[in-house]
């Protein structure tokens, strides 16, 4: 008959009872990771303690694909750390190098600026309108260390949606179908 029949005649025999505790291992695995991930936001600090290096604005130092930790401290920033940012109106993070740092004398506040260092120019194109620095309160964390590659998973799964949906539902099926 197949794999596949295989597979839905073992769906056909499971019972009520059995449902529930796939159902239930489920929703303990994932909220277990929400646990860790909130865990991990706590001890780095940073709001998004992993990020993926989604272009190649920082060759040869991180190429797309790579997978950034981050940590966010209460040190001064300082110019040559690479840091994560979010700019007003954007929603994905942009992972560059601080190029200045300028301290306001009056305030005592820290307005940074930022680039790519495989881009020509410094970033306030990216920045939002009008905005000639980041302050803080844009920076996500600095990055800590880093896994070359590991990135690309996120990164096939966001521009191929089809793959997600097929691996998710072959997880799916195999937690339901499995009998322990």
């Amino acid at each position: 008959m197949g794999l596949i029949g295989e597979q839905i005649d073992s769906i056909k025999s499971l019972n009520f009872r059995q449902v529930l505790t796939q159902a239930v291992s489920l929703g303990m695995i994932v909220t277990s990771a929400l646990i860790i991930w909130k865990g991990l936001m706590c001890v780095t600090g940073s709001e998004s303690p992993v990020v993926v290096v989604l272009s190649g604005s920082m060759e040869p130092g991180f190429k797309r694909g790579d997978i950034l930790f981050l940590h966010m401290s209460k040190d001064p920033i300082r110019a040559g750390e690479i840091v994560v940012f979010n700019v007003d109106g954007r929603e994905i993070p942009i992972v560059h190098r601080v190029i200045k740092v300028h301290e306001r004398e009056d305030t005592g506040e820290v307005d940074v600026l930022t680039k790519g260092d495989n881009n020509f120019g410094d970033d306030r194109l990216l920045y939002a309108q009008g905005q000639l620095w980041l302050q803080r309160h844009h920076i996500m964390g600095r990055a800590v260390g880093f896994l070359p590659y590991v990135g690309w998973v996120t990164i096939i799964m966001t521009e191929k949606p089809i793959i997600k949906y097929i691996l998710i539902g072959a997880l799916g099926l195999l937690v339901i179908t499995s009998k322990e």
